[in-house]
């Protein structure tokens, strides 16, 4: 498969990136060479996205989002994206996990072992004054995972992929309705386990 041949049409670029992602699955070094190039911009605008919520002084830039996430990846022995939407999912999920990850450790010392009443609203603000709380939406989200998969991943890429709510319902494949019903829903539940 030539690049050139793969410019500039939202079709090419998804079927670019599946065979970019089959290729590196099977063992094709290059490939993940060719992945990255191909899915940087779109990396971008998810770890913009997680990031853009924090106020001032925020520690970590876009860039150390997406490098932490390369690193991720390439560790990653079984990865199961099989085509774009997937491994975008994938990426926000990725994504979410390194700024618990980056929360849990600037709070360690300030809270440790310390459980406390954390607002929905407040926990989707992801700043240096809330991190302790990402912690806390993180454990919900798995928790909302264990009997709601699919309200948990329109969390996931909502939030933390900064998808709008047509984008979520294509990745998934459902319906806007659905991804509108459901996100409500995952609102109210996550709303009632961190409060209480």
């Amino acid at each position: 498969m030539k690049n050139d041949a793969l410019k500039h049409t939202p079709q090419r670029e998804n079927e670019a990136i599946t065979h970019w992602l089959l290729q590196w699955k099977s063992g094709d070094t290059e490939a993940f060479d060719r992945l990255v190039a191909l899915i940087k911009p779109e990396l971008s605008k998810i770890a913009k996205s997680c990031l853009n919520k924090e106020l001032h002084h925020r520690p970590q830039t876009t860039n150390d989002l997406i490098q932490e996430f390369y690193l991720r990846l390439i560790d990653v022995h079984q990865l199961r994206a099989e085509d774009r939407a997937h491994f975008f999912s994938l990426a926000a999920s990725v994504m979410r996990r390194i700024l618990v990850d980056w929360a849990r450790k600037r709070n360690y010392q300030k809270r440790e072992g310390e459980k406390h009443r954390v607002s929905l609203d407040a926990a989707l603000t992801i700043s240096p004054k809330h991190s302790q709380q990402l912690p806390a939406l993180d454990e919900a989200l798995v928790r909302l995972s264990r009997f709601d998969p699919r309200q948990s991943q329109i969390v996931e890429l909502r939030y933390f992929g900064g998808r709008t709510i047509e984008e979520t319902a294509e990745v998934m494949k459902i319906s806007v309705a659905t991804v509108n019903r459901e996100w409500s829903t995952a609102r109210a539940w996550l709303k009632r386990e961190l409060e209480n």
